[in-house]
């Protein structure tokens, strides 16, 4: 299981982009999609709403159990992913593609972000 180099991670097993215009887009790890096993339904934070760095702002839905989803960052959602709505297993197939999750226009971060070969630590543990 590869993470890729240019994004950050939580221990929640989300992971951020760099901000581009101070607009970064959050999806979860293919560590977390494996272990949720096949996503049924995502309920996403929508469009103007403030999310904070830490706190749930949605859920994912498998058919093992539901999991809280947690914004790495704090700003205000941007974009949510319709796709991920339509079509959950995306989160599954492509987590770091196809299968982002929001936008978020970044007002603040923590400092706790894990970089790829941390986070790669960090799952490795749990």
């Amino acid at each position: 299981m590869s993470n890729p180099q240019q994004l950050r991670y939580t221990k929640e097993h989300e992971w951020l982009s760099d901000a581009e215009d101070g607009v970064a887009t959050v999806g979860i790890t293919e560590f977390a999609a494996n272990a949720l096993g096949d996503v049924v339904y995502a309920q996403l934070p929508e469009v103007g709403d403030t999310v904070t760095a830490g706190e749930t702002c949605g859920e994912l839905e498998s058919t093992k159990s539901v999991s809280d989803l947690y914004s790495p960052v704090t700003g205000e959602v941007v974009a949510a992913n319709q796709d991920v709505v339509d079509d959950p297993s995306l989160v599954n197939t492509a987590p770091f593609e196809g299968g982002w999750l929001f936008k978020v226009r970044v007002t603040g971060e923590p400092d706790d972000l894990l970089s790829a070969d941390e986070y790669a630590k960090f799952s490795a543990g749990n």
